[in-house]
């Protein structure tokens, strides 16, 4: 392997770790095997700390890929509750609001996620990485501000309804979703919500697939320095 020369490298993201900490981690490790104090990589699409799943990490001159990666269509696997909201739409904040659940049924609910398939427009989350007067939108948010995005064309191939649980205590909806870049599921969580008459937010987010490449071909970034002291790495100076 030569990563310098540039390689693509697929994680599962682990709950919890920012796209940011992926990077990092890979980065050391690599540098680390390799003998260099600096390596350029970096991830095509971020990962909120609470999903898990397909992140793809390109090295070297691979990085010039990544453009290339974003624009793949994606598919999640989403879970949501229903009839409660929180500012952020998933479970990095308590519950703001609640809603009635009881006029939901499954036919509601599948015929709600007809109109979310195709072009749409959808406004990003305050609580997202969107810049606004040269700032992330989050940090804006965080500081109690008021954050005001512009809705976003973007498009919605497939919405899958896996499984509707609506006499729970807590009413929940699965949805498998195929999508273009730029889409927030915690973003298409709200609207569903509002399109029931009600509310929800995300309570699980797995990606799936990124292009061809999908969640089973992916291992744990913890594994990666075991994985990469078994490698055979090129001779860098031959091949710059």
């Amino acid at each position: 392997m030569n990563f310098k020369k540039g390689e693509v490298l697929f994680f599962n993201k682990p709950l919890g770790w920012t796209s940011f900490k992926v990077v990092g981690h890979v980065r050391y490790h690599i540098c680390r095997r390799i003998g260099v104090k600096k390596l350029k990589v970096g991830h095509a699409g971020t990962l909120d700390p609470l999903a898990t799943g397909v992140m793809i990490v390109c090295t070297g001159k691979a990085t010039k890929r990544i453009e290339e990666f974003q624009y793949q269509t994606k598919e999640y696997v989403a879970t949501l509750r229903l009839g409660a909201t929180t500012p952020s739409y998933d479970l990095e904040h308590e519950i703001d609001v609640t809603y009635p659940t009881e006029h939901i049924t499954r036919e509601m609910v599948e015929e709600v996620l007809t109109h979310f398939i195709g072009t749409i427009e959808q406004i990003p989350p305050a609580f997202s990485a969107c810049m606004v007067d040269g700032k992330r939108a989050y940090e804006l948010a965080r500081k109690g501000e008021e954050v005001e995005l512009k809705a976003k064309q973007l498009v919605i191939d497939e919405i899958e309804l896996l499984e509707c649980r609506l006499d729970a205590p807590e009413p929940m909806i699965q949805i498998r979703v195929v999508c273009s870049k730029g889409t927030y599921i915690r973003a298409l969580a709200r609207d569903i919500g509002e399109a029931l008459h009600s509310g929800a937010h995300l309570t699980g987010l797995i990606r799936t697939r990124v292009g061809d490449v999908r969640l089973e071909d992916c291992p744990d970034p913890e594994h990666f320095k075991e994985w990469i002291d078994q490698q055979e790495i090129e001779n860098e100076e031959e091949n710059n």
